[in-house]
């Protein structure tokens, strides 16, 4: 058995190691997301095992990256007060997780035409949602502004 520094966290579901700086899942949930709670899965098969349980309509797993050792006891130390809270992404890395509000989103598709929506779309969308607002940081930039307006996109 491994010392506690050794390994980042342990997975929701099945309890096993989930190491540092290596894939693990988390749910698109936000209940499942909160300080509270915060749920991790060392595989998709344990995300999925939590699914029945936490009742579920519409949800999917969303991979992320285990910290670095270093920036998790940075982060430690830091916040001592808080250890649910996510560990900082490394300098330079945008998160880039789905931007969309997927059930909002297929309601409007479903209420307009009809017709429903891939999941496969969020991603898509949250791309282009993320070059719109790339476009928009750099016209409040160049007004010398830090704050983002309507008029900026």
């Amino acid at each position: 058995m491994t010392t506690p520094e050794s390994f980042w966290r342990r997975c929701s579901s099945c309890k096993r190691e989930i190491r540092f700086e290596v894939p693990y899942w988390t749910c698109s949930v936000s209940t499942c997301n909160r300080k509270g709670s915060s749920f991790v899965f060392c595989s998709v098969a344990c995300w999925n095992a939590h699914v029945p349980t936490m009742r579920h309509r519409e949800s999917w797993a969303e991979e992320q990256r285990s910290p670095t050792r270093d920036e998790w006891e940075s982060h430690a130390t830091e916040t001592p007060s808080s250890p649910e809270s996510p560990a900082p992404t490394p300098t330079g890395e945008v998160p880039h997780e789905v931007l969309i509000v997927a059930s909002k989103l297929k309601h409007y598709v479903r209420a307009r035409s009809g017709m429903n929506t891939s999941d496969s779309v969020m991603e898509v969308l949250s791309r282009r949602v993320r070059a719109l607002c790339d476009d928009a940081i750099q016209r409040a930039r160049e007004d010398g502004r830090k704050t983002i307006m309507d008029r900026d996109f």
